[in-house]
């Protein structure tokens, strides 16, 4: 199993060093210069269309059988979109996926978590008006993603096929295991129980909600998680009035790991930019491809204006809720105290408020991690069914999401990442490859936007906007 580990490890530090991190950065930089930056000066058009309401249109079926106003189809607004993908973002990387990037790289993988959210907004807005652009319609709501875009935008159903395998991958198994690591570590430290039952008993409460039930779960978890994430924030600007002195001090450390000044406490620069690289995509999900399947539902005016809600949500998980977490262990001065992953997360914020904090970190990485793997169950199964709409291809997967709860629990916090991070990986090529060729479509689409808003009105996007040669566009008529 180690040897297996080490050949994993191996291929992730070629992939990432070599692959990864150089077209994150290259889409980041390029659509930057594209969109001219619109993810710094269109804030203020992000925030009003949080507040759109949603855009309502009859199906087809009601259209053609002539039904009245009351029989629209409920449809899904920009702020739903855009609290689903968010809740999606905010959960365990937030909490020890940048603990493990400081252990790991430093301090100084802090600076470069937030420069990959700042520039990576840019591919977040770009994948998700696409992802508006090739929705489709269904019974009750939009859908869409990039094996959507993949499909009816570059024609290639092979490779939409390939992404949903691989979405599949990464979050049906490989992030799943990383969910069931950071629970069980976590309350087997507050319990004092093993890990491993802690890991059977969650295992067995999941299987027994995607079997059933989920309905009230998963709105037990939407309603809980963001005002526990709210609560974090609160906790954390606490934490920071408490040491404001140390402030200046934090800053500087963080600037000079990241460019190697003090190396005693930051690592390396190349390990620091790896895992601020790695954790910021794990946390924010931008250009992985995930967001975009969020963003698709949404009912809205212009597919640019989810766009732009995209990008605040990077924004919103990395400066904000990441940098809570980092803020935390670095004012506690435990960095270097050997703990990893959300132990040193529970531990540095007891340093600053006692008891109370390890309590608070357990709950909410209850409450993150556990609606997160039933999110990203059916998230999996969703791509499951468009790959076979065999029943038993899912009631088998169903088992398998079990047995992967429990291998998070046996598995170390560094052999669970390394499985996520190569999933990962592969993932993000596939979807970046796409959205890089598609791209002049994004850009099509907010010139065509910010000519209506100089204009003075609230954009809105037809399908007849588009050349006549676009032929898979299906809604926006």
């Amino acid at each position: 199993m180690d040897q297996l580990f080490r050949i994993i490890d191996t291929a992730n530090d070629y992939l990432w060093t070599y692959v990864v991190i150089t077209l994150l950065v290259f889409c980041a930089i390029y659509f930057t210069v594209k969109i001219h930056g619109a993810q710094f000066r269109l804030l203020k058009d992000m925030w009003k269309v949080i507040v759109d309401k949603p855009i309502f249109e009859k199906s087809p079926e009601k259209q053609a059988a002539g039904k009245d106003a009351g029989s629209e189809l409920k449809k899904i607004g920009s702020f739903q979109a855009f609290a689903v993908s968010l809740s999606s973002r905010v959960g365990t990387g937030n909490l020890a996926g940048v603990a493990s990037a400081i252990f790991v790289g430093g301090p100084g993988a802090v600076f470069w978590m937030w420069m990959m959210a700042l520039f990576g907004a840019a591919t977040a807005f770009v994948e998700a008006t696409l992802a508006q652009l090739y929705k489709r319609r269904g019974k009750d709501s939009f859908y869409g993603g990039p094996a959507y875009y993949m499909q009816h935008g570059l024609h290639r159903k092979w490779m939409g096929i390939l992404f949903a395998v691989l979405i599949t991958i990464t979050f049906g198994i490989a992030n799943q295991i990383v969910q069931s690591n950071t629970m069980c570590m976590a309350l087997g430290d507050a319990l004092s129980v093993d890990p491993k039952w802690v890991g059977i008993a969650l295992a067995a409460a999941t299987i027994v909600i995607i079997f059933g039930g989920i309905r009230r779960i998963s709105h037990f978890a939407s309603i809980v998680v963001p005002f526990m994430a709210i609560g974090y924030v609160i906790l954390s600007l606490i934490v920071i009035c408490l040491n404001i002195t140390h402030i200046p001090e934090m800053f500087a450390l963080i600037v000079k790991s990241a460019f190697g000044v003090d190396q005693a406490v930051g690592g390396v620069v190349g390990t620091a930019i790896m895992q601020g690289v790695k954790r910021g995509l794990f946390s924010n999900e931008a250009g992985e491809g995930s967001a975009p399947n969020a963003a698709a539902i949404a009912s809205t005016s212009h597919p640019v204006k989810q766009g732009l809600l995209q990008s605040l949500g990077v924004f919103t998980d990395t400066i904000i809720v990441c940098s809570c977490t980092a803020f935390i262990i670095l004012l506690s001065g435990l960095y270097y105290s050997g703990y990893d992953g959300i132990i040193l997360t529970k531990y540095a914020l007891e340093a600053h408020i006692g008891k109370v904090g390890g309590i608070f970190i357990t709950a909410a990485i209850f409450l993150f991690a556990y609606s997160t793997i039933i999110g990203n169950y059916f998230y999996a199964e969703t791509n499951i069914r468009f790959l076979s709409g065999s029943r038993t291809a899912v009631n088998v997967f169903r088992i398998v999401t079990g047995l992967t709860v429990i291998a998070g629990a046996l598995m170390t916090l560094q052999q669970a990442w390394s499985i996520v991070d190569i999933s990962m990986g592969v993932m993000t090529i596939v979807n970046l490859a796409a959205i890089v060729e598609l791209s002049p479509k994004a850009f099509s689409l907010l010139d065509n936007y910010m000519r209506q808003r100089k204009a003075g009105r609230d954009p809105e996007f037809r399908r007849s906007m588009m050349p006549e040669d676009e032929k898979d566009i299906e809604c926006w008529e």
